[in-house]
């Protein structure tokens, strides 16, 4: 970090500034955060039939996630893949990222299917997570909290490492909760691009494949609509583990810190909110018939090109492919360039237009007999409006007058005439 440090110096911005404006109203903000998630993940899942007996402190599920989590540590560690370079951190530098998440997720995909054969299709592990979810729930809310302690208290001790713009205000309780340090990491291993992806996201297919199970061992079949859930979430998950490195381009990566908002994002918020449908299904079988099926498949459909077009588009601009040469660019006074032509000309995220499309079709096959199931769209068009706003402030601050440019030639946010 020498090297970094002189860059620094030689340019004359200072690496770590203070931040002077905190998200979320600051502290009363991030405590009712912290707060009030943990609490609604218990209310959606006793908002739902119970599992009967399920224990909210289980010490068998405890163990299970532990094993979860460590299992996958390790795979990182022995699954080969390749070194992605990172974006240029503010000091010049730049990190490199083992890439191996699809390669470890077609392991456990293939640990189960081959515990399916051996157990003739009893699958125990599945069951554990459909009998045990609670007492996961409540290892996972637990296990985010301490994360958040460990990256917190490991952000101190060394001058030289990069906080985040957003978490560095002096305050403990803020700076815990929003993430002090930008990119925690104990040697090639980085805790939140591991996080961001690997444990949630990978856990989510397998209470998925859990619920289905049950709904199974229930009724004696799988309902058209548990089959289309079960399939299009698992779609959004392997597309997620494909284009792996993709996501070092996410404000996530580079911009936030890592603290309790995102590891109880990733770890409890994902897996067990992201699974309401598939939950509400296993008890309670909805049958679509052809005609509903088909017009939520279309609609997946739909939201999904939309969501892979759109951010191949900018890759494809950002790589300097010869096939998006024809798109038209705000060059600004910083060096960057803004689309203002092709789906970045409709509107100014256009994959969050897409995302909420697929995330509509993930709930409608649950029916309208509760709104429970809902939840992950409505969560979603809260978070990307959110996100959408925070973005909008961060380019204005950078690029001034050619941002307001841009907003004029590309006048919606989201919705293309709508929004």
């Amino acid at each position: 970090m020498a090297t970094a440090e002189k860059k620094t110096s030689e340019v004359g911005i200072e690496l770590n500034p203070k931040t002077t404006k905190a998200d979320f109203n600051g502290v009363p903000g991030a405590l009712g955060i912290t707060i009030g998630l943990p609490i609604l993940i218990y209310v959606l899942y006793y908002g739902l039939d119970a599992v009967p007996g399920a224990k909210v402190f289980d010490l068998c599920a405890l163990e299970g996630y532990l094993a979860w989590f460590g299992g996958l540590v390790a795979l990182f560690y022995i699954v080969p893949g390749p070194l992605v370079k990172g974006t240029t951190l503010r000091d010049g530098t730049y990190l490199n990222y083992k890439m191996n998440g699809l390669n470890s997720f077609l392991i456990v995909l293939a640990v189960l299917v081959a515990r399916g054969l051996i157990t003739r299709g009893e699958l125990p592990e599945l069951v554990f997570v459909a009998d045990h979810l609670l007492g996961l729930i409540t290892a996972s809310i637990g296990f985010s909290f301490l994360l958040a302690f460990f990256v917190y208290f490991k952000s101190f001790g060394n001058p030289k490492k990069i906080l985040a713009h957003g978490g560095n205000t002096g305050l403990p309780i803020f700076d815990w909760f929003i993430g002090r340090e930008l990119n925690p990491r104990i040697g090639l291993f980085d805790i939140k691009f591991f996080c961001e992806l690997r444990p949630g996201l990978f856990l989510w297919a397998i209470i998925n494949f859990a619920e289905a199970h049950l709904q199974y061992r229930k009724f004696g079949y799988v309902s058209d609509s548990m089959i289309l859930v079960t399939i299009f979430q698992f779609i959004y998950i392997m597309d997620s583990a494909v284009v792996e490195a993709k996501n070092l381009t996410m404000i996530d990566i580079t911009t936030d810190g890592f603290g309790f908002m995102l590891a109880f994002g990733d770890l409890a918020l994902v897996p067990f909110t992201y699974t309401l449908q598939a939950r509400y299904l296993a008890t309670n079988p909805v049958h679509l018939g052809w005609l509903g099926v088909a017009g939520i498949v279309a609609l997946n459909a739909i939201g999904y090109y939309i969501f892979r077009a759109s951010n191949s588009e900018k890759d494809a601009f950002r790589n300097g492919d010869p096939s998006v040469a024809h798109l038209r660019y705000i060059k600004t006074k910083s060096g960057s360039t803004l689309l203002t032509s092709g789906w970045w000309g409709m509107s100014r995220h256009p994959n969050y237009f897409g995302d909420w499309l697929m995330g509509l079709s993930w709930c409608l096959p649950t029916g309208f007999n509760t709104p429970i199931t809902y939840f992950y769209f409505l969560y979603f068009v809260i978070l990307l409006i959110h996100r959408e706003a925070r973005d909008d402030l961060k380019c204005g601050n950078k690029y001034g007058d050619d941002w307001k440019e841009y907003k004029r030639l590309v006048r919606w946010k989201i919705v293309p005439y709508v929004y």
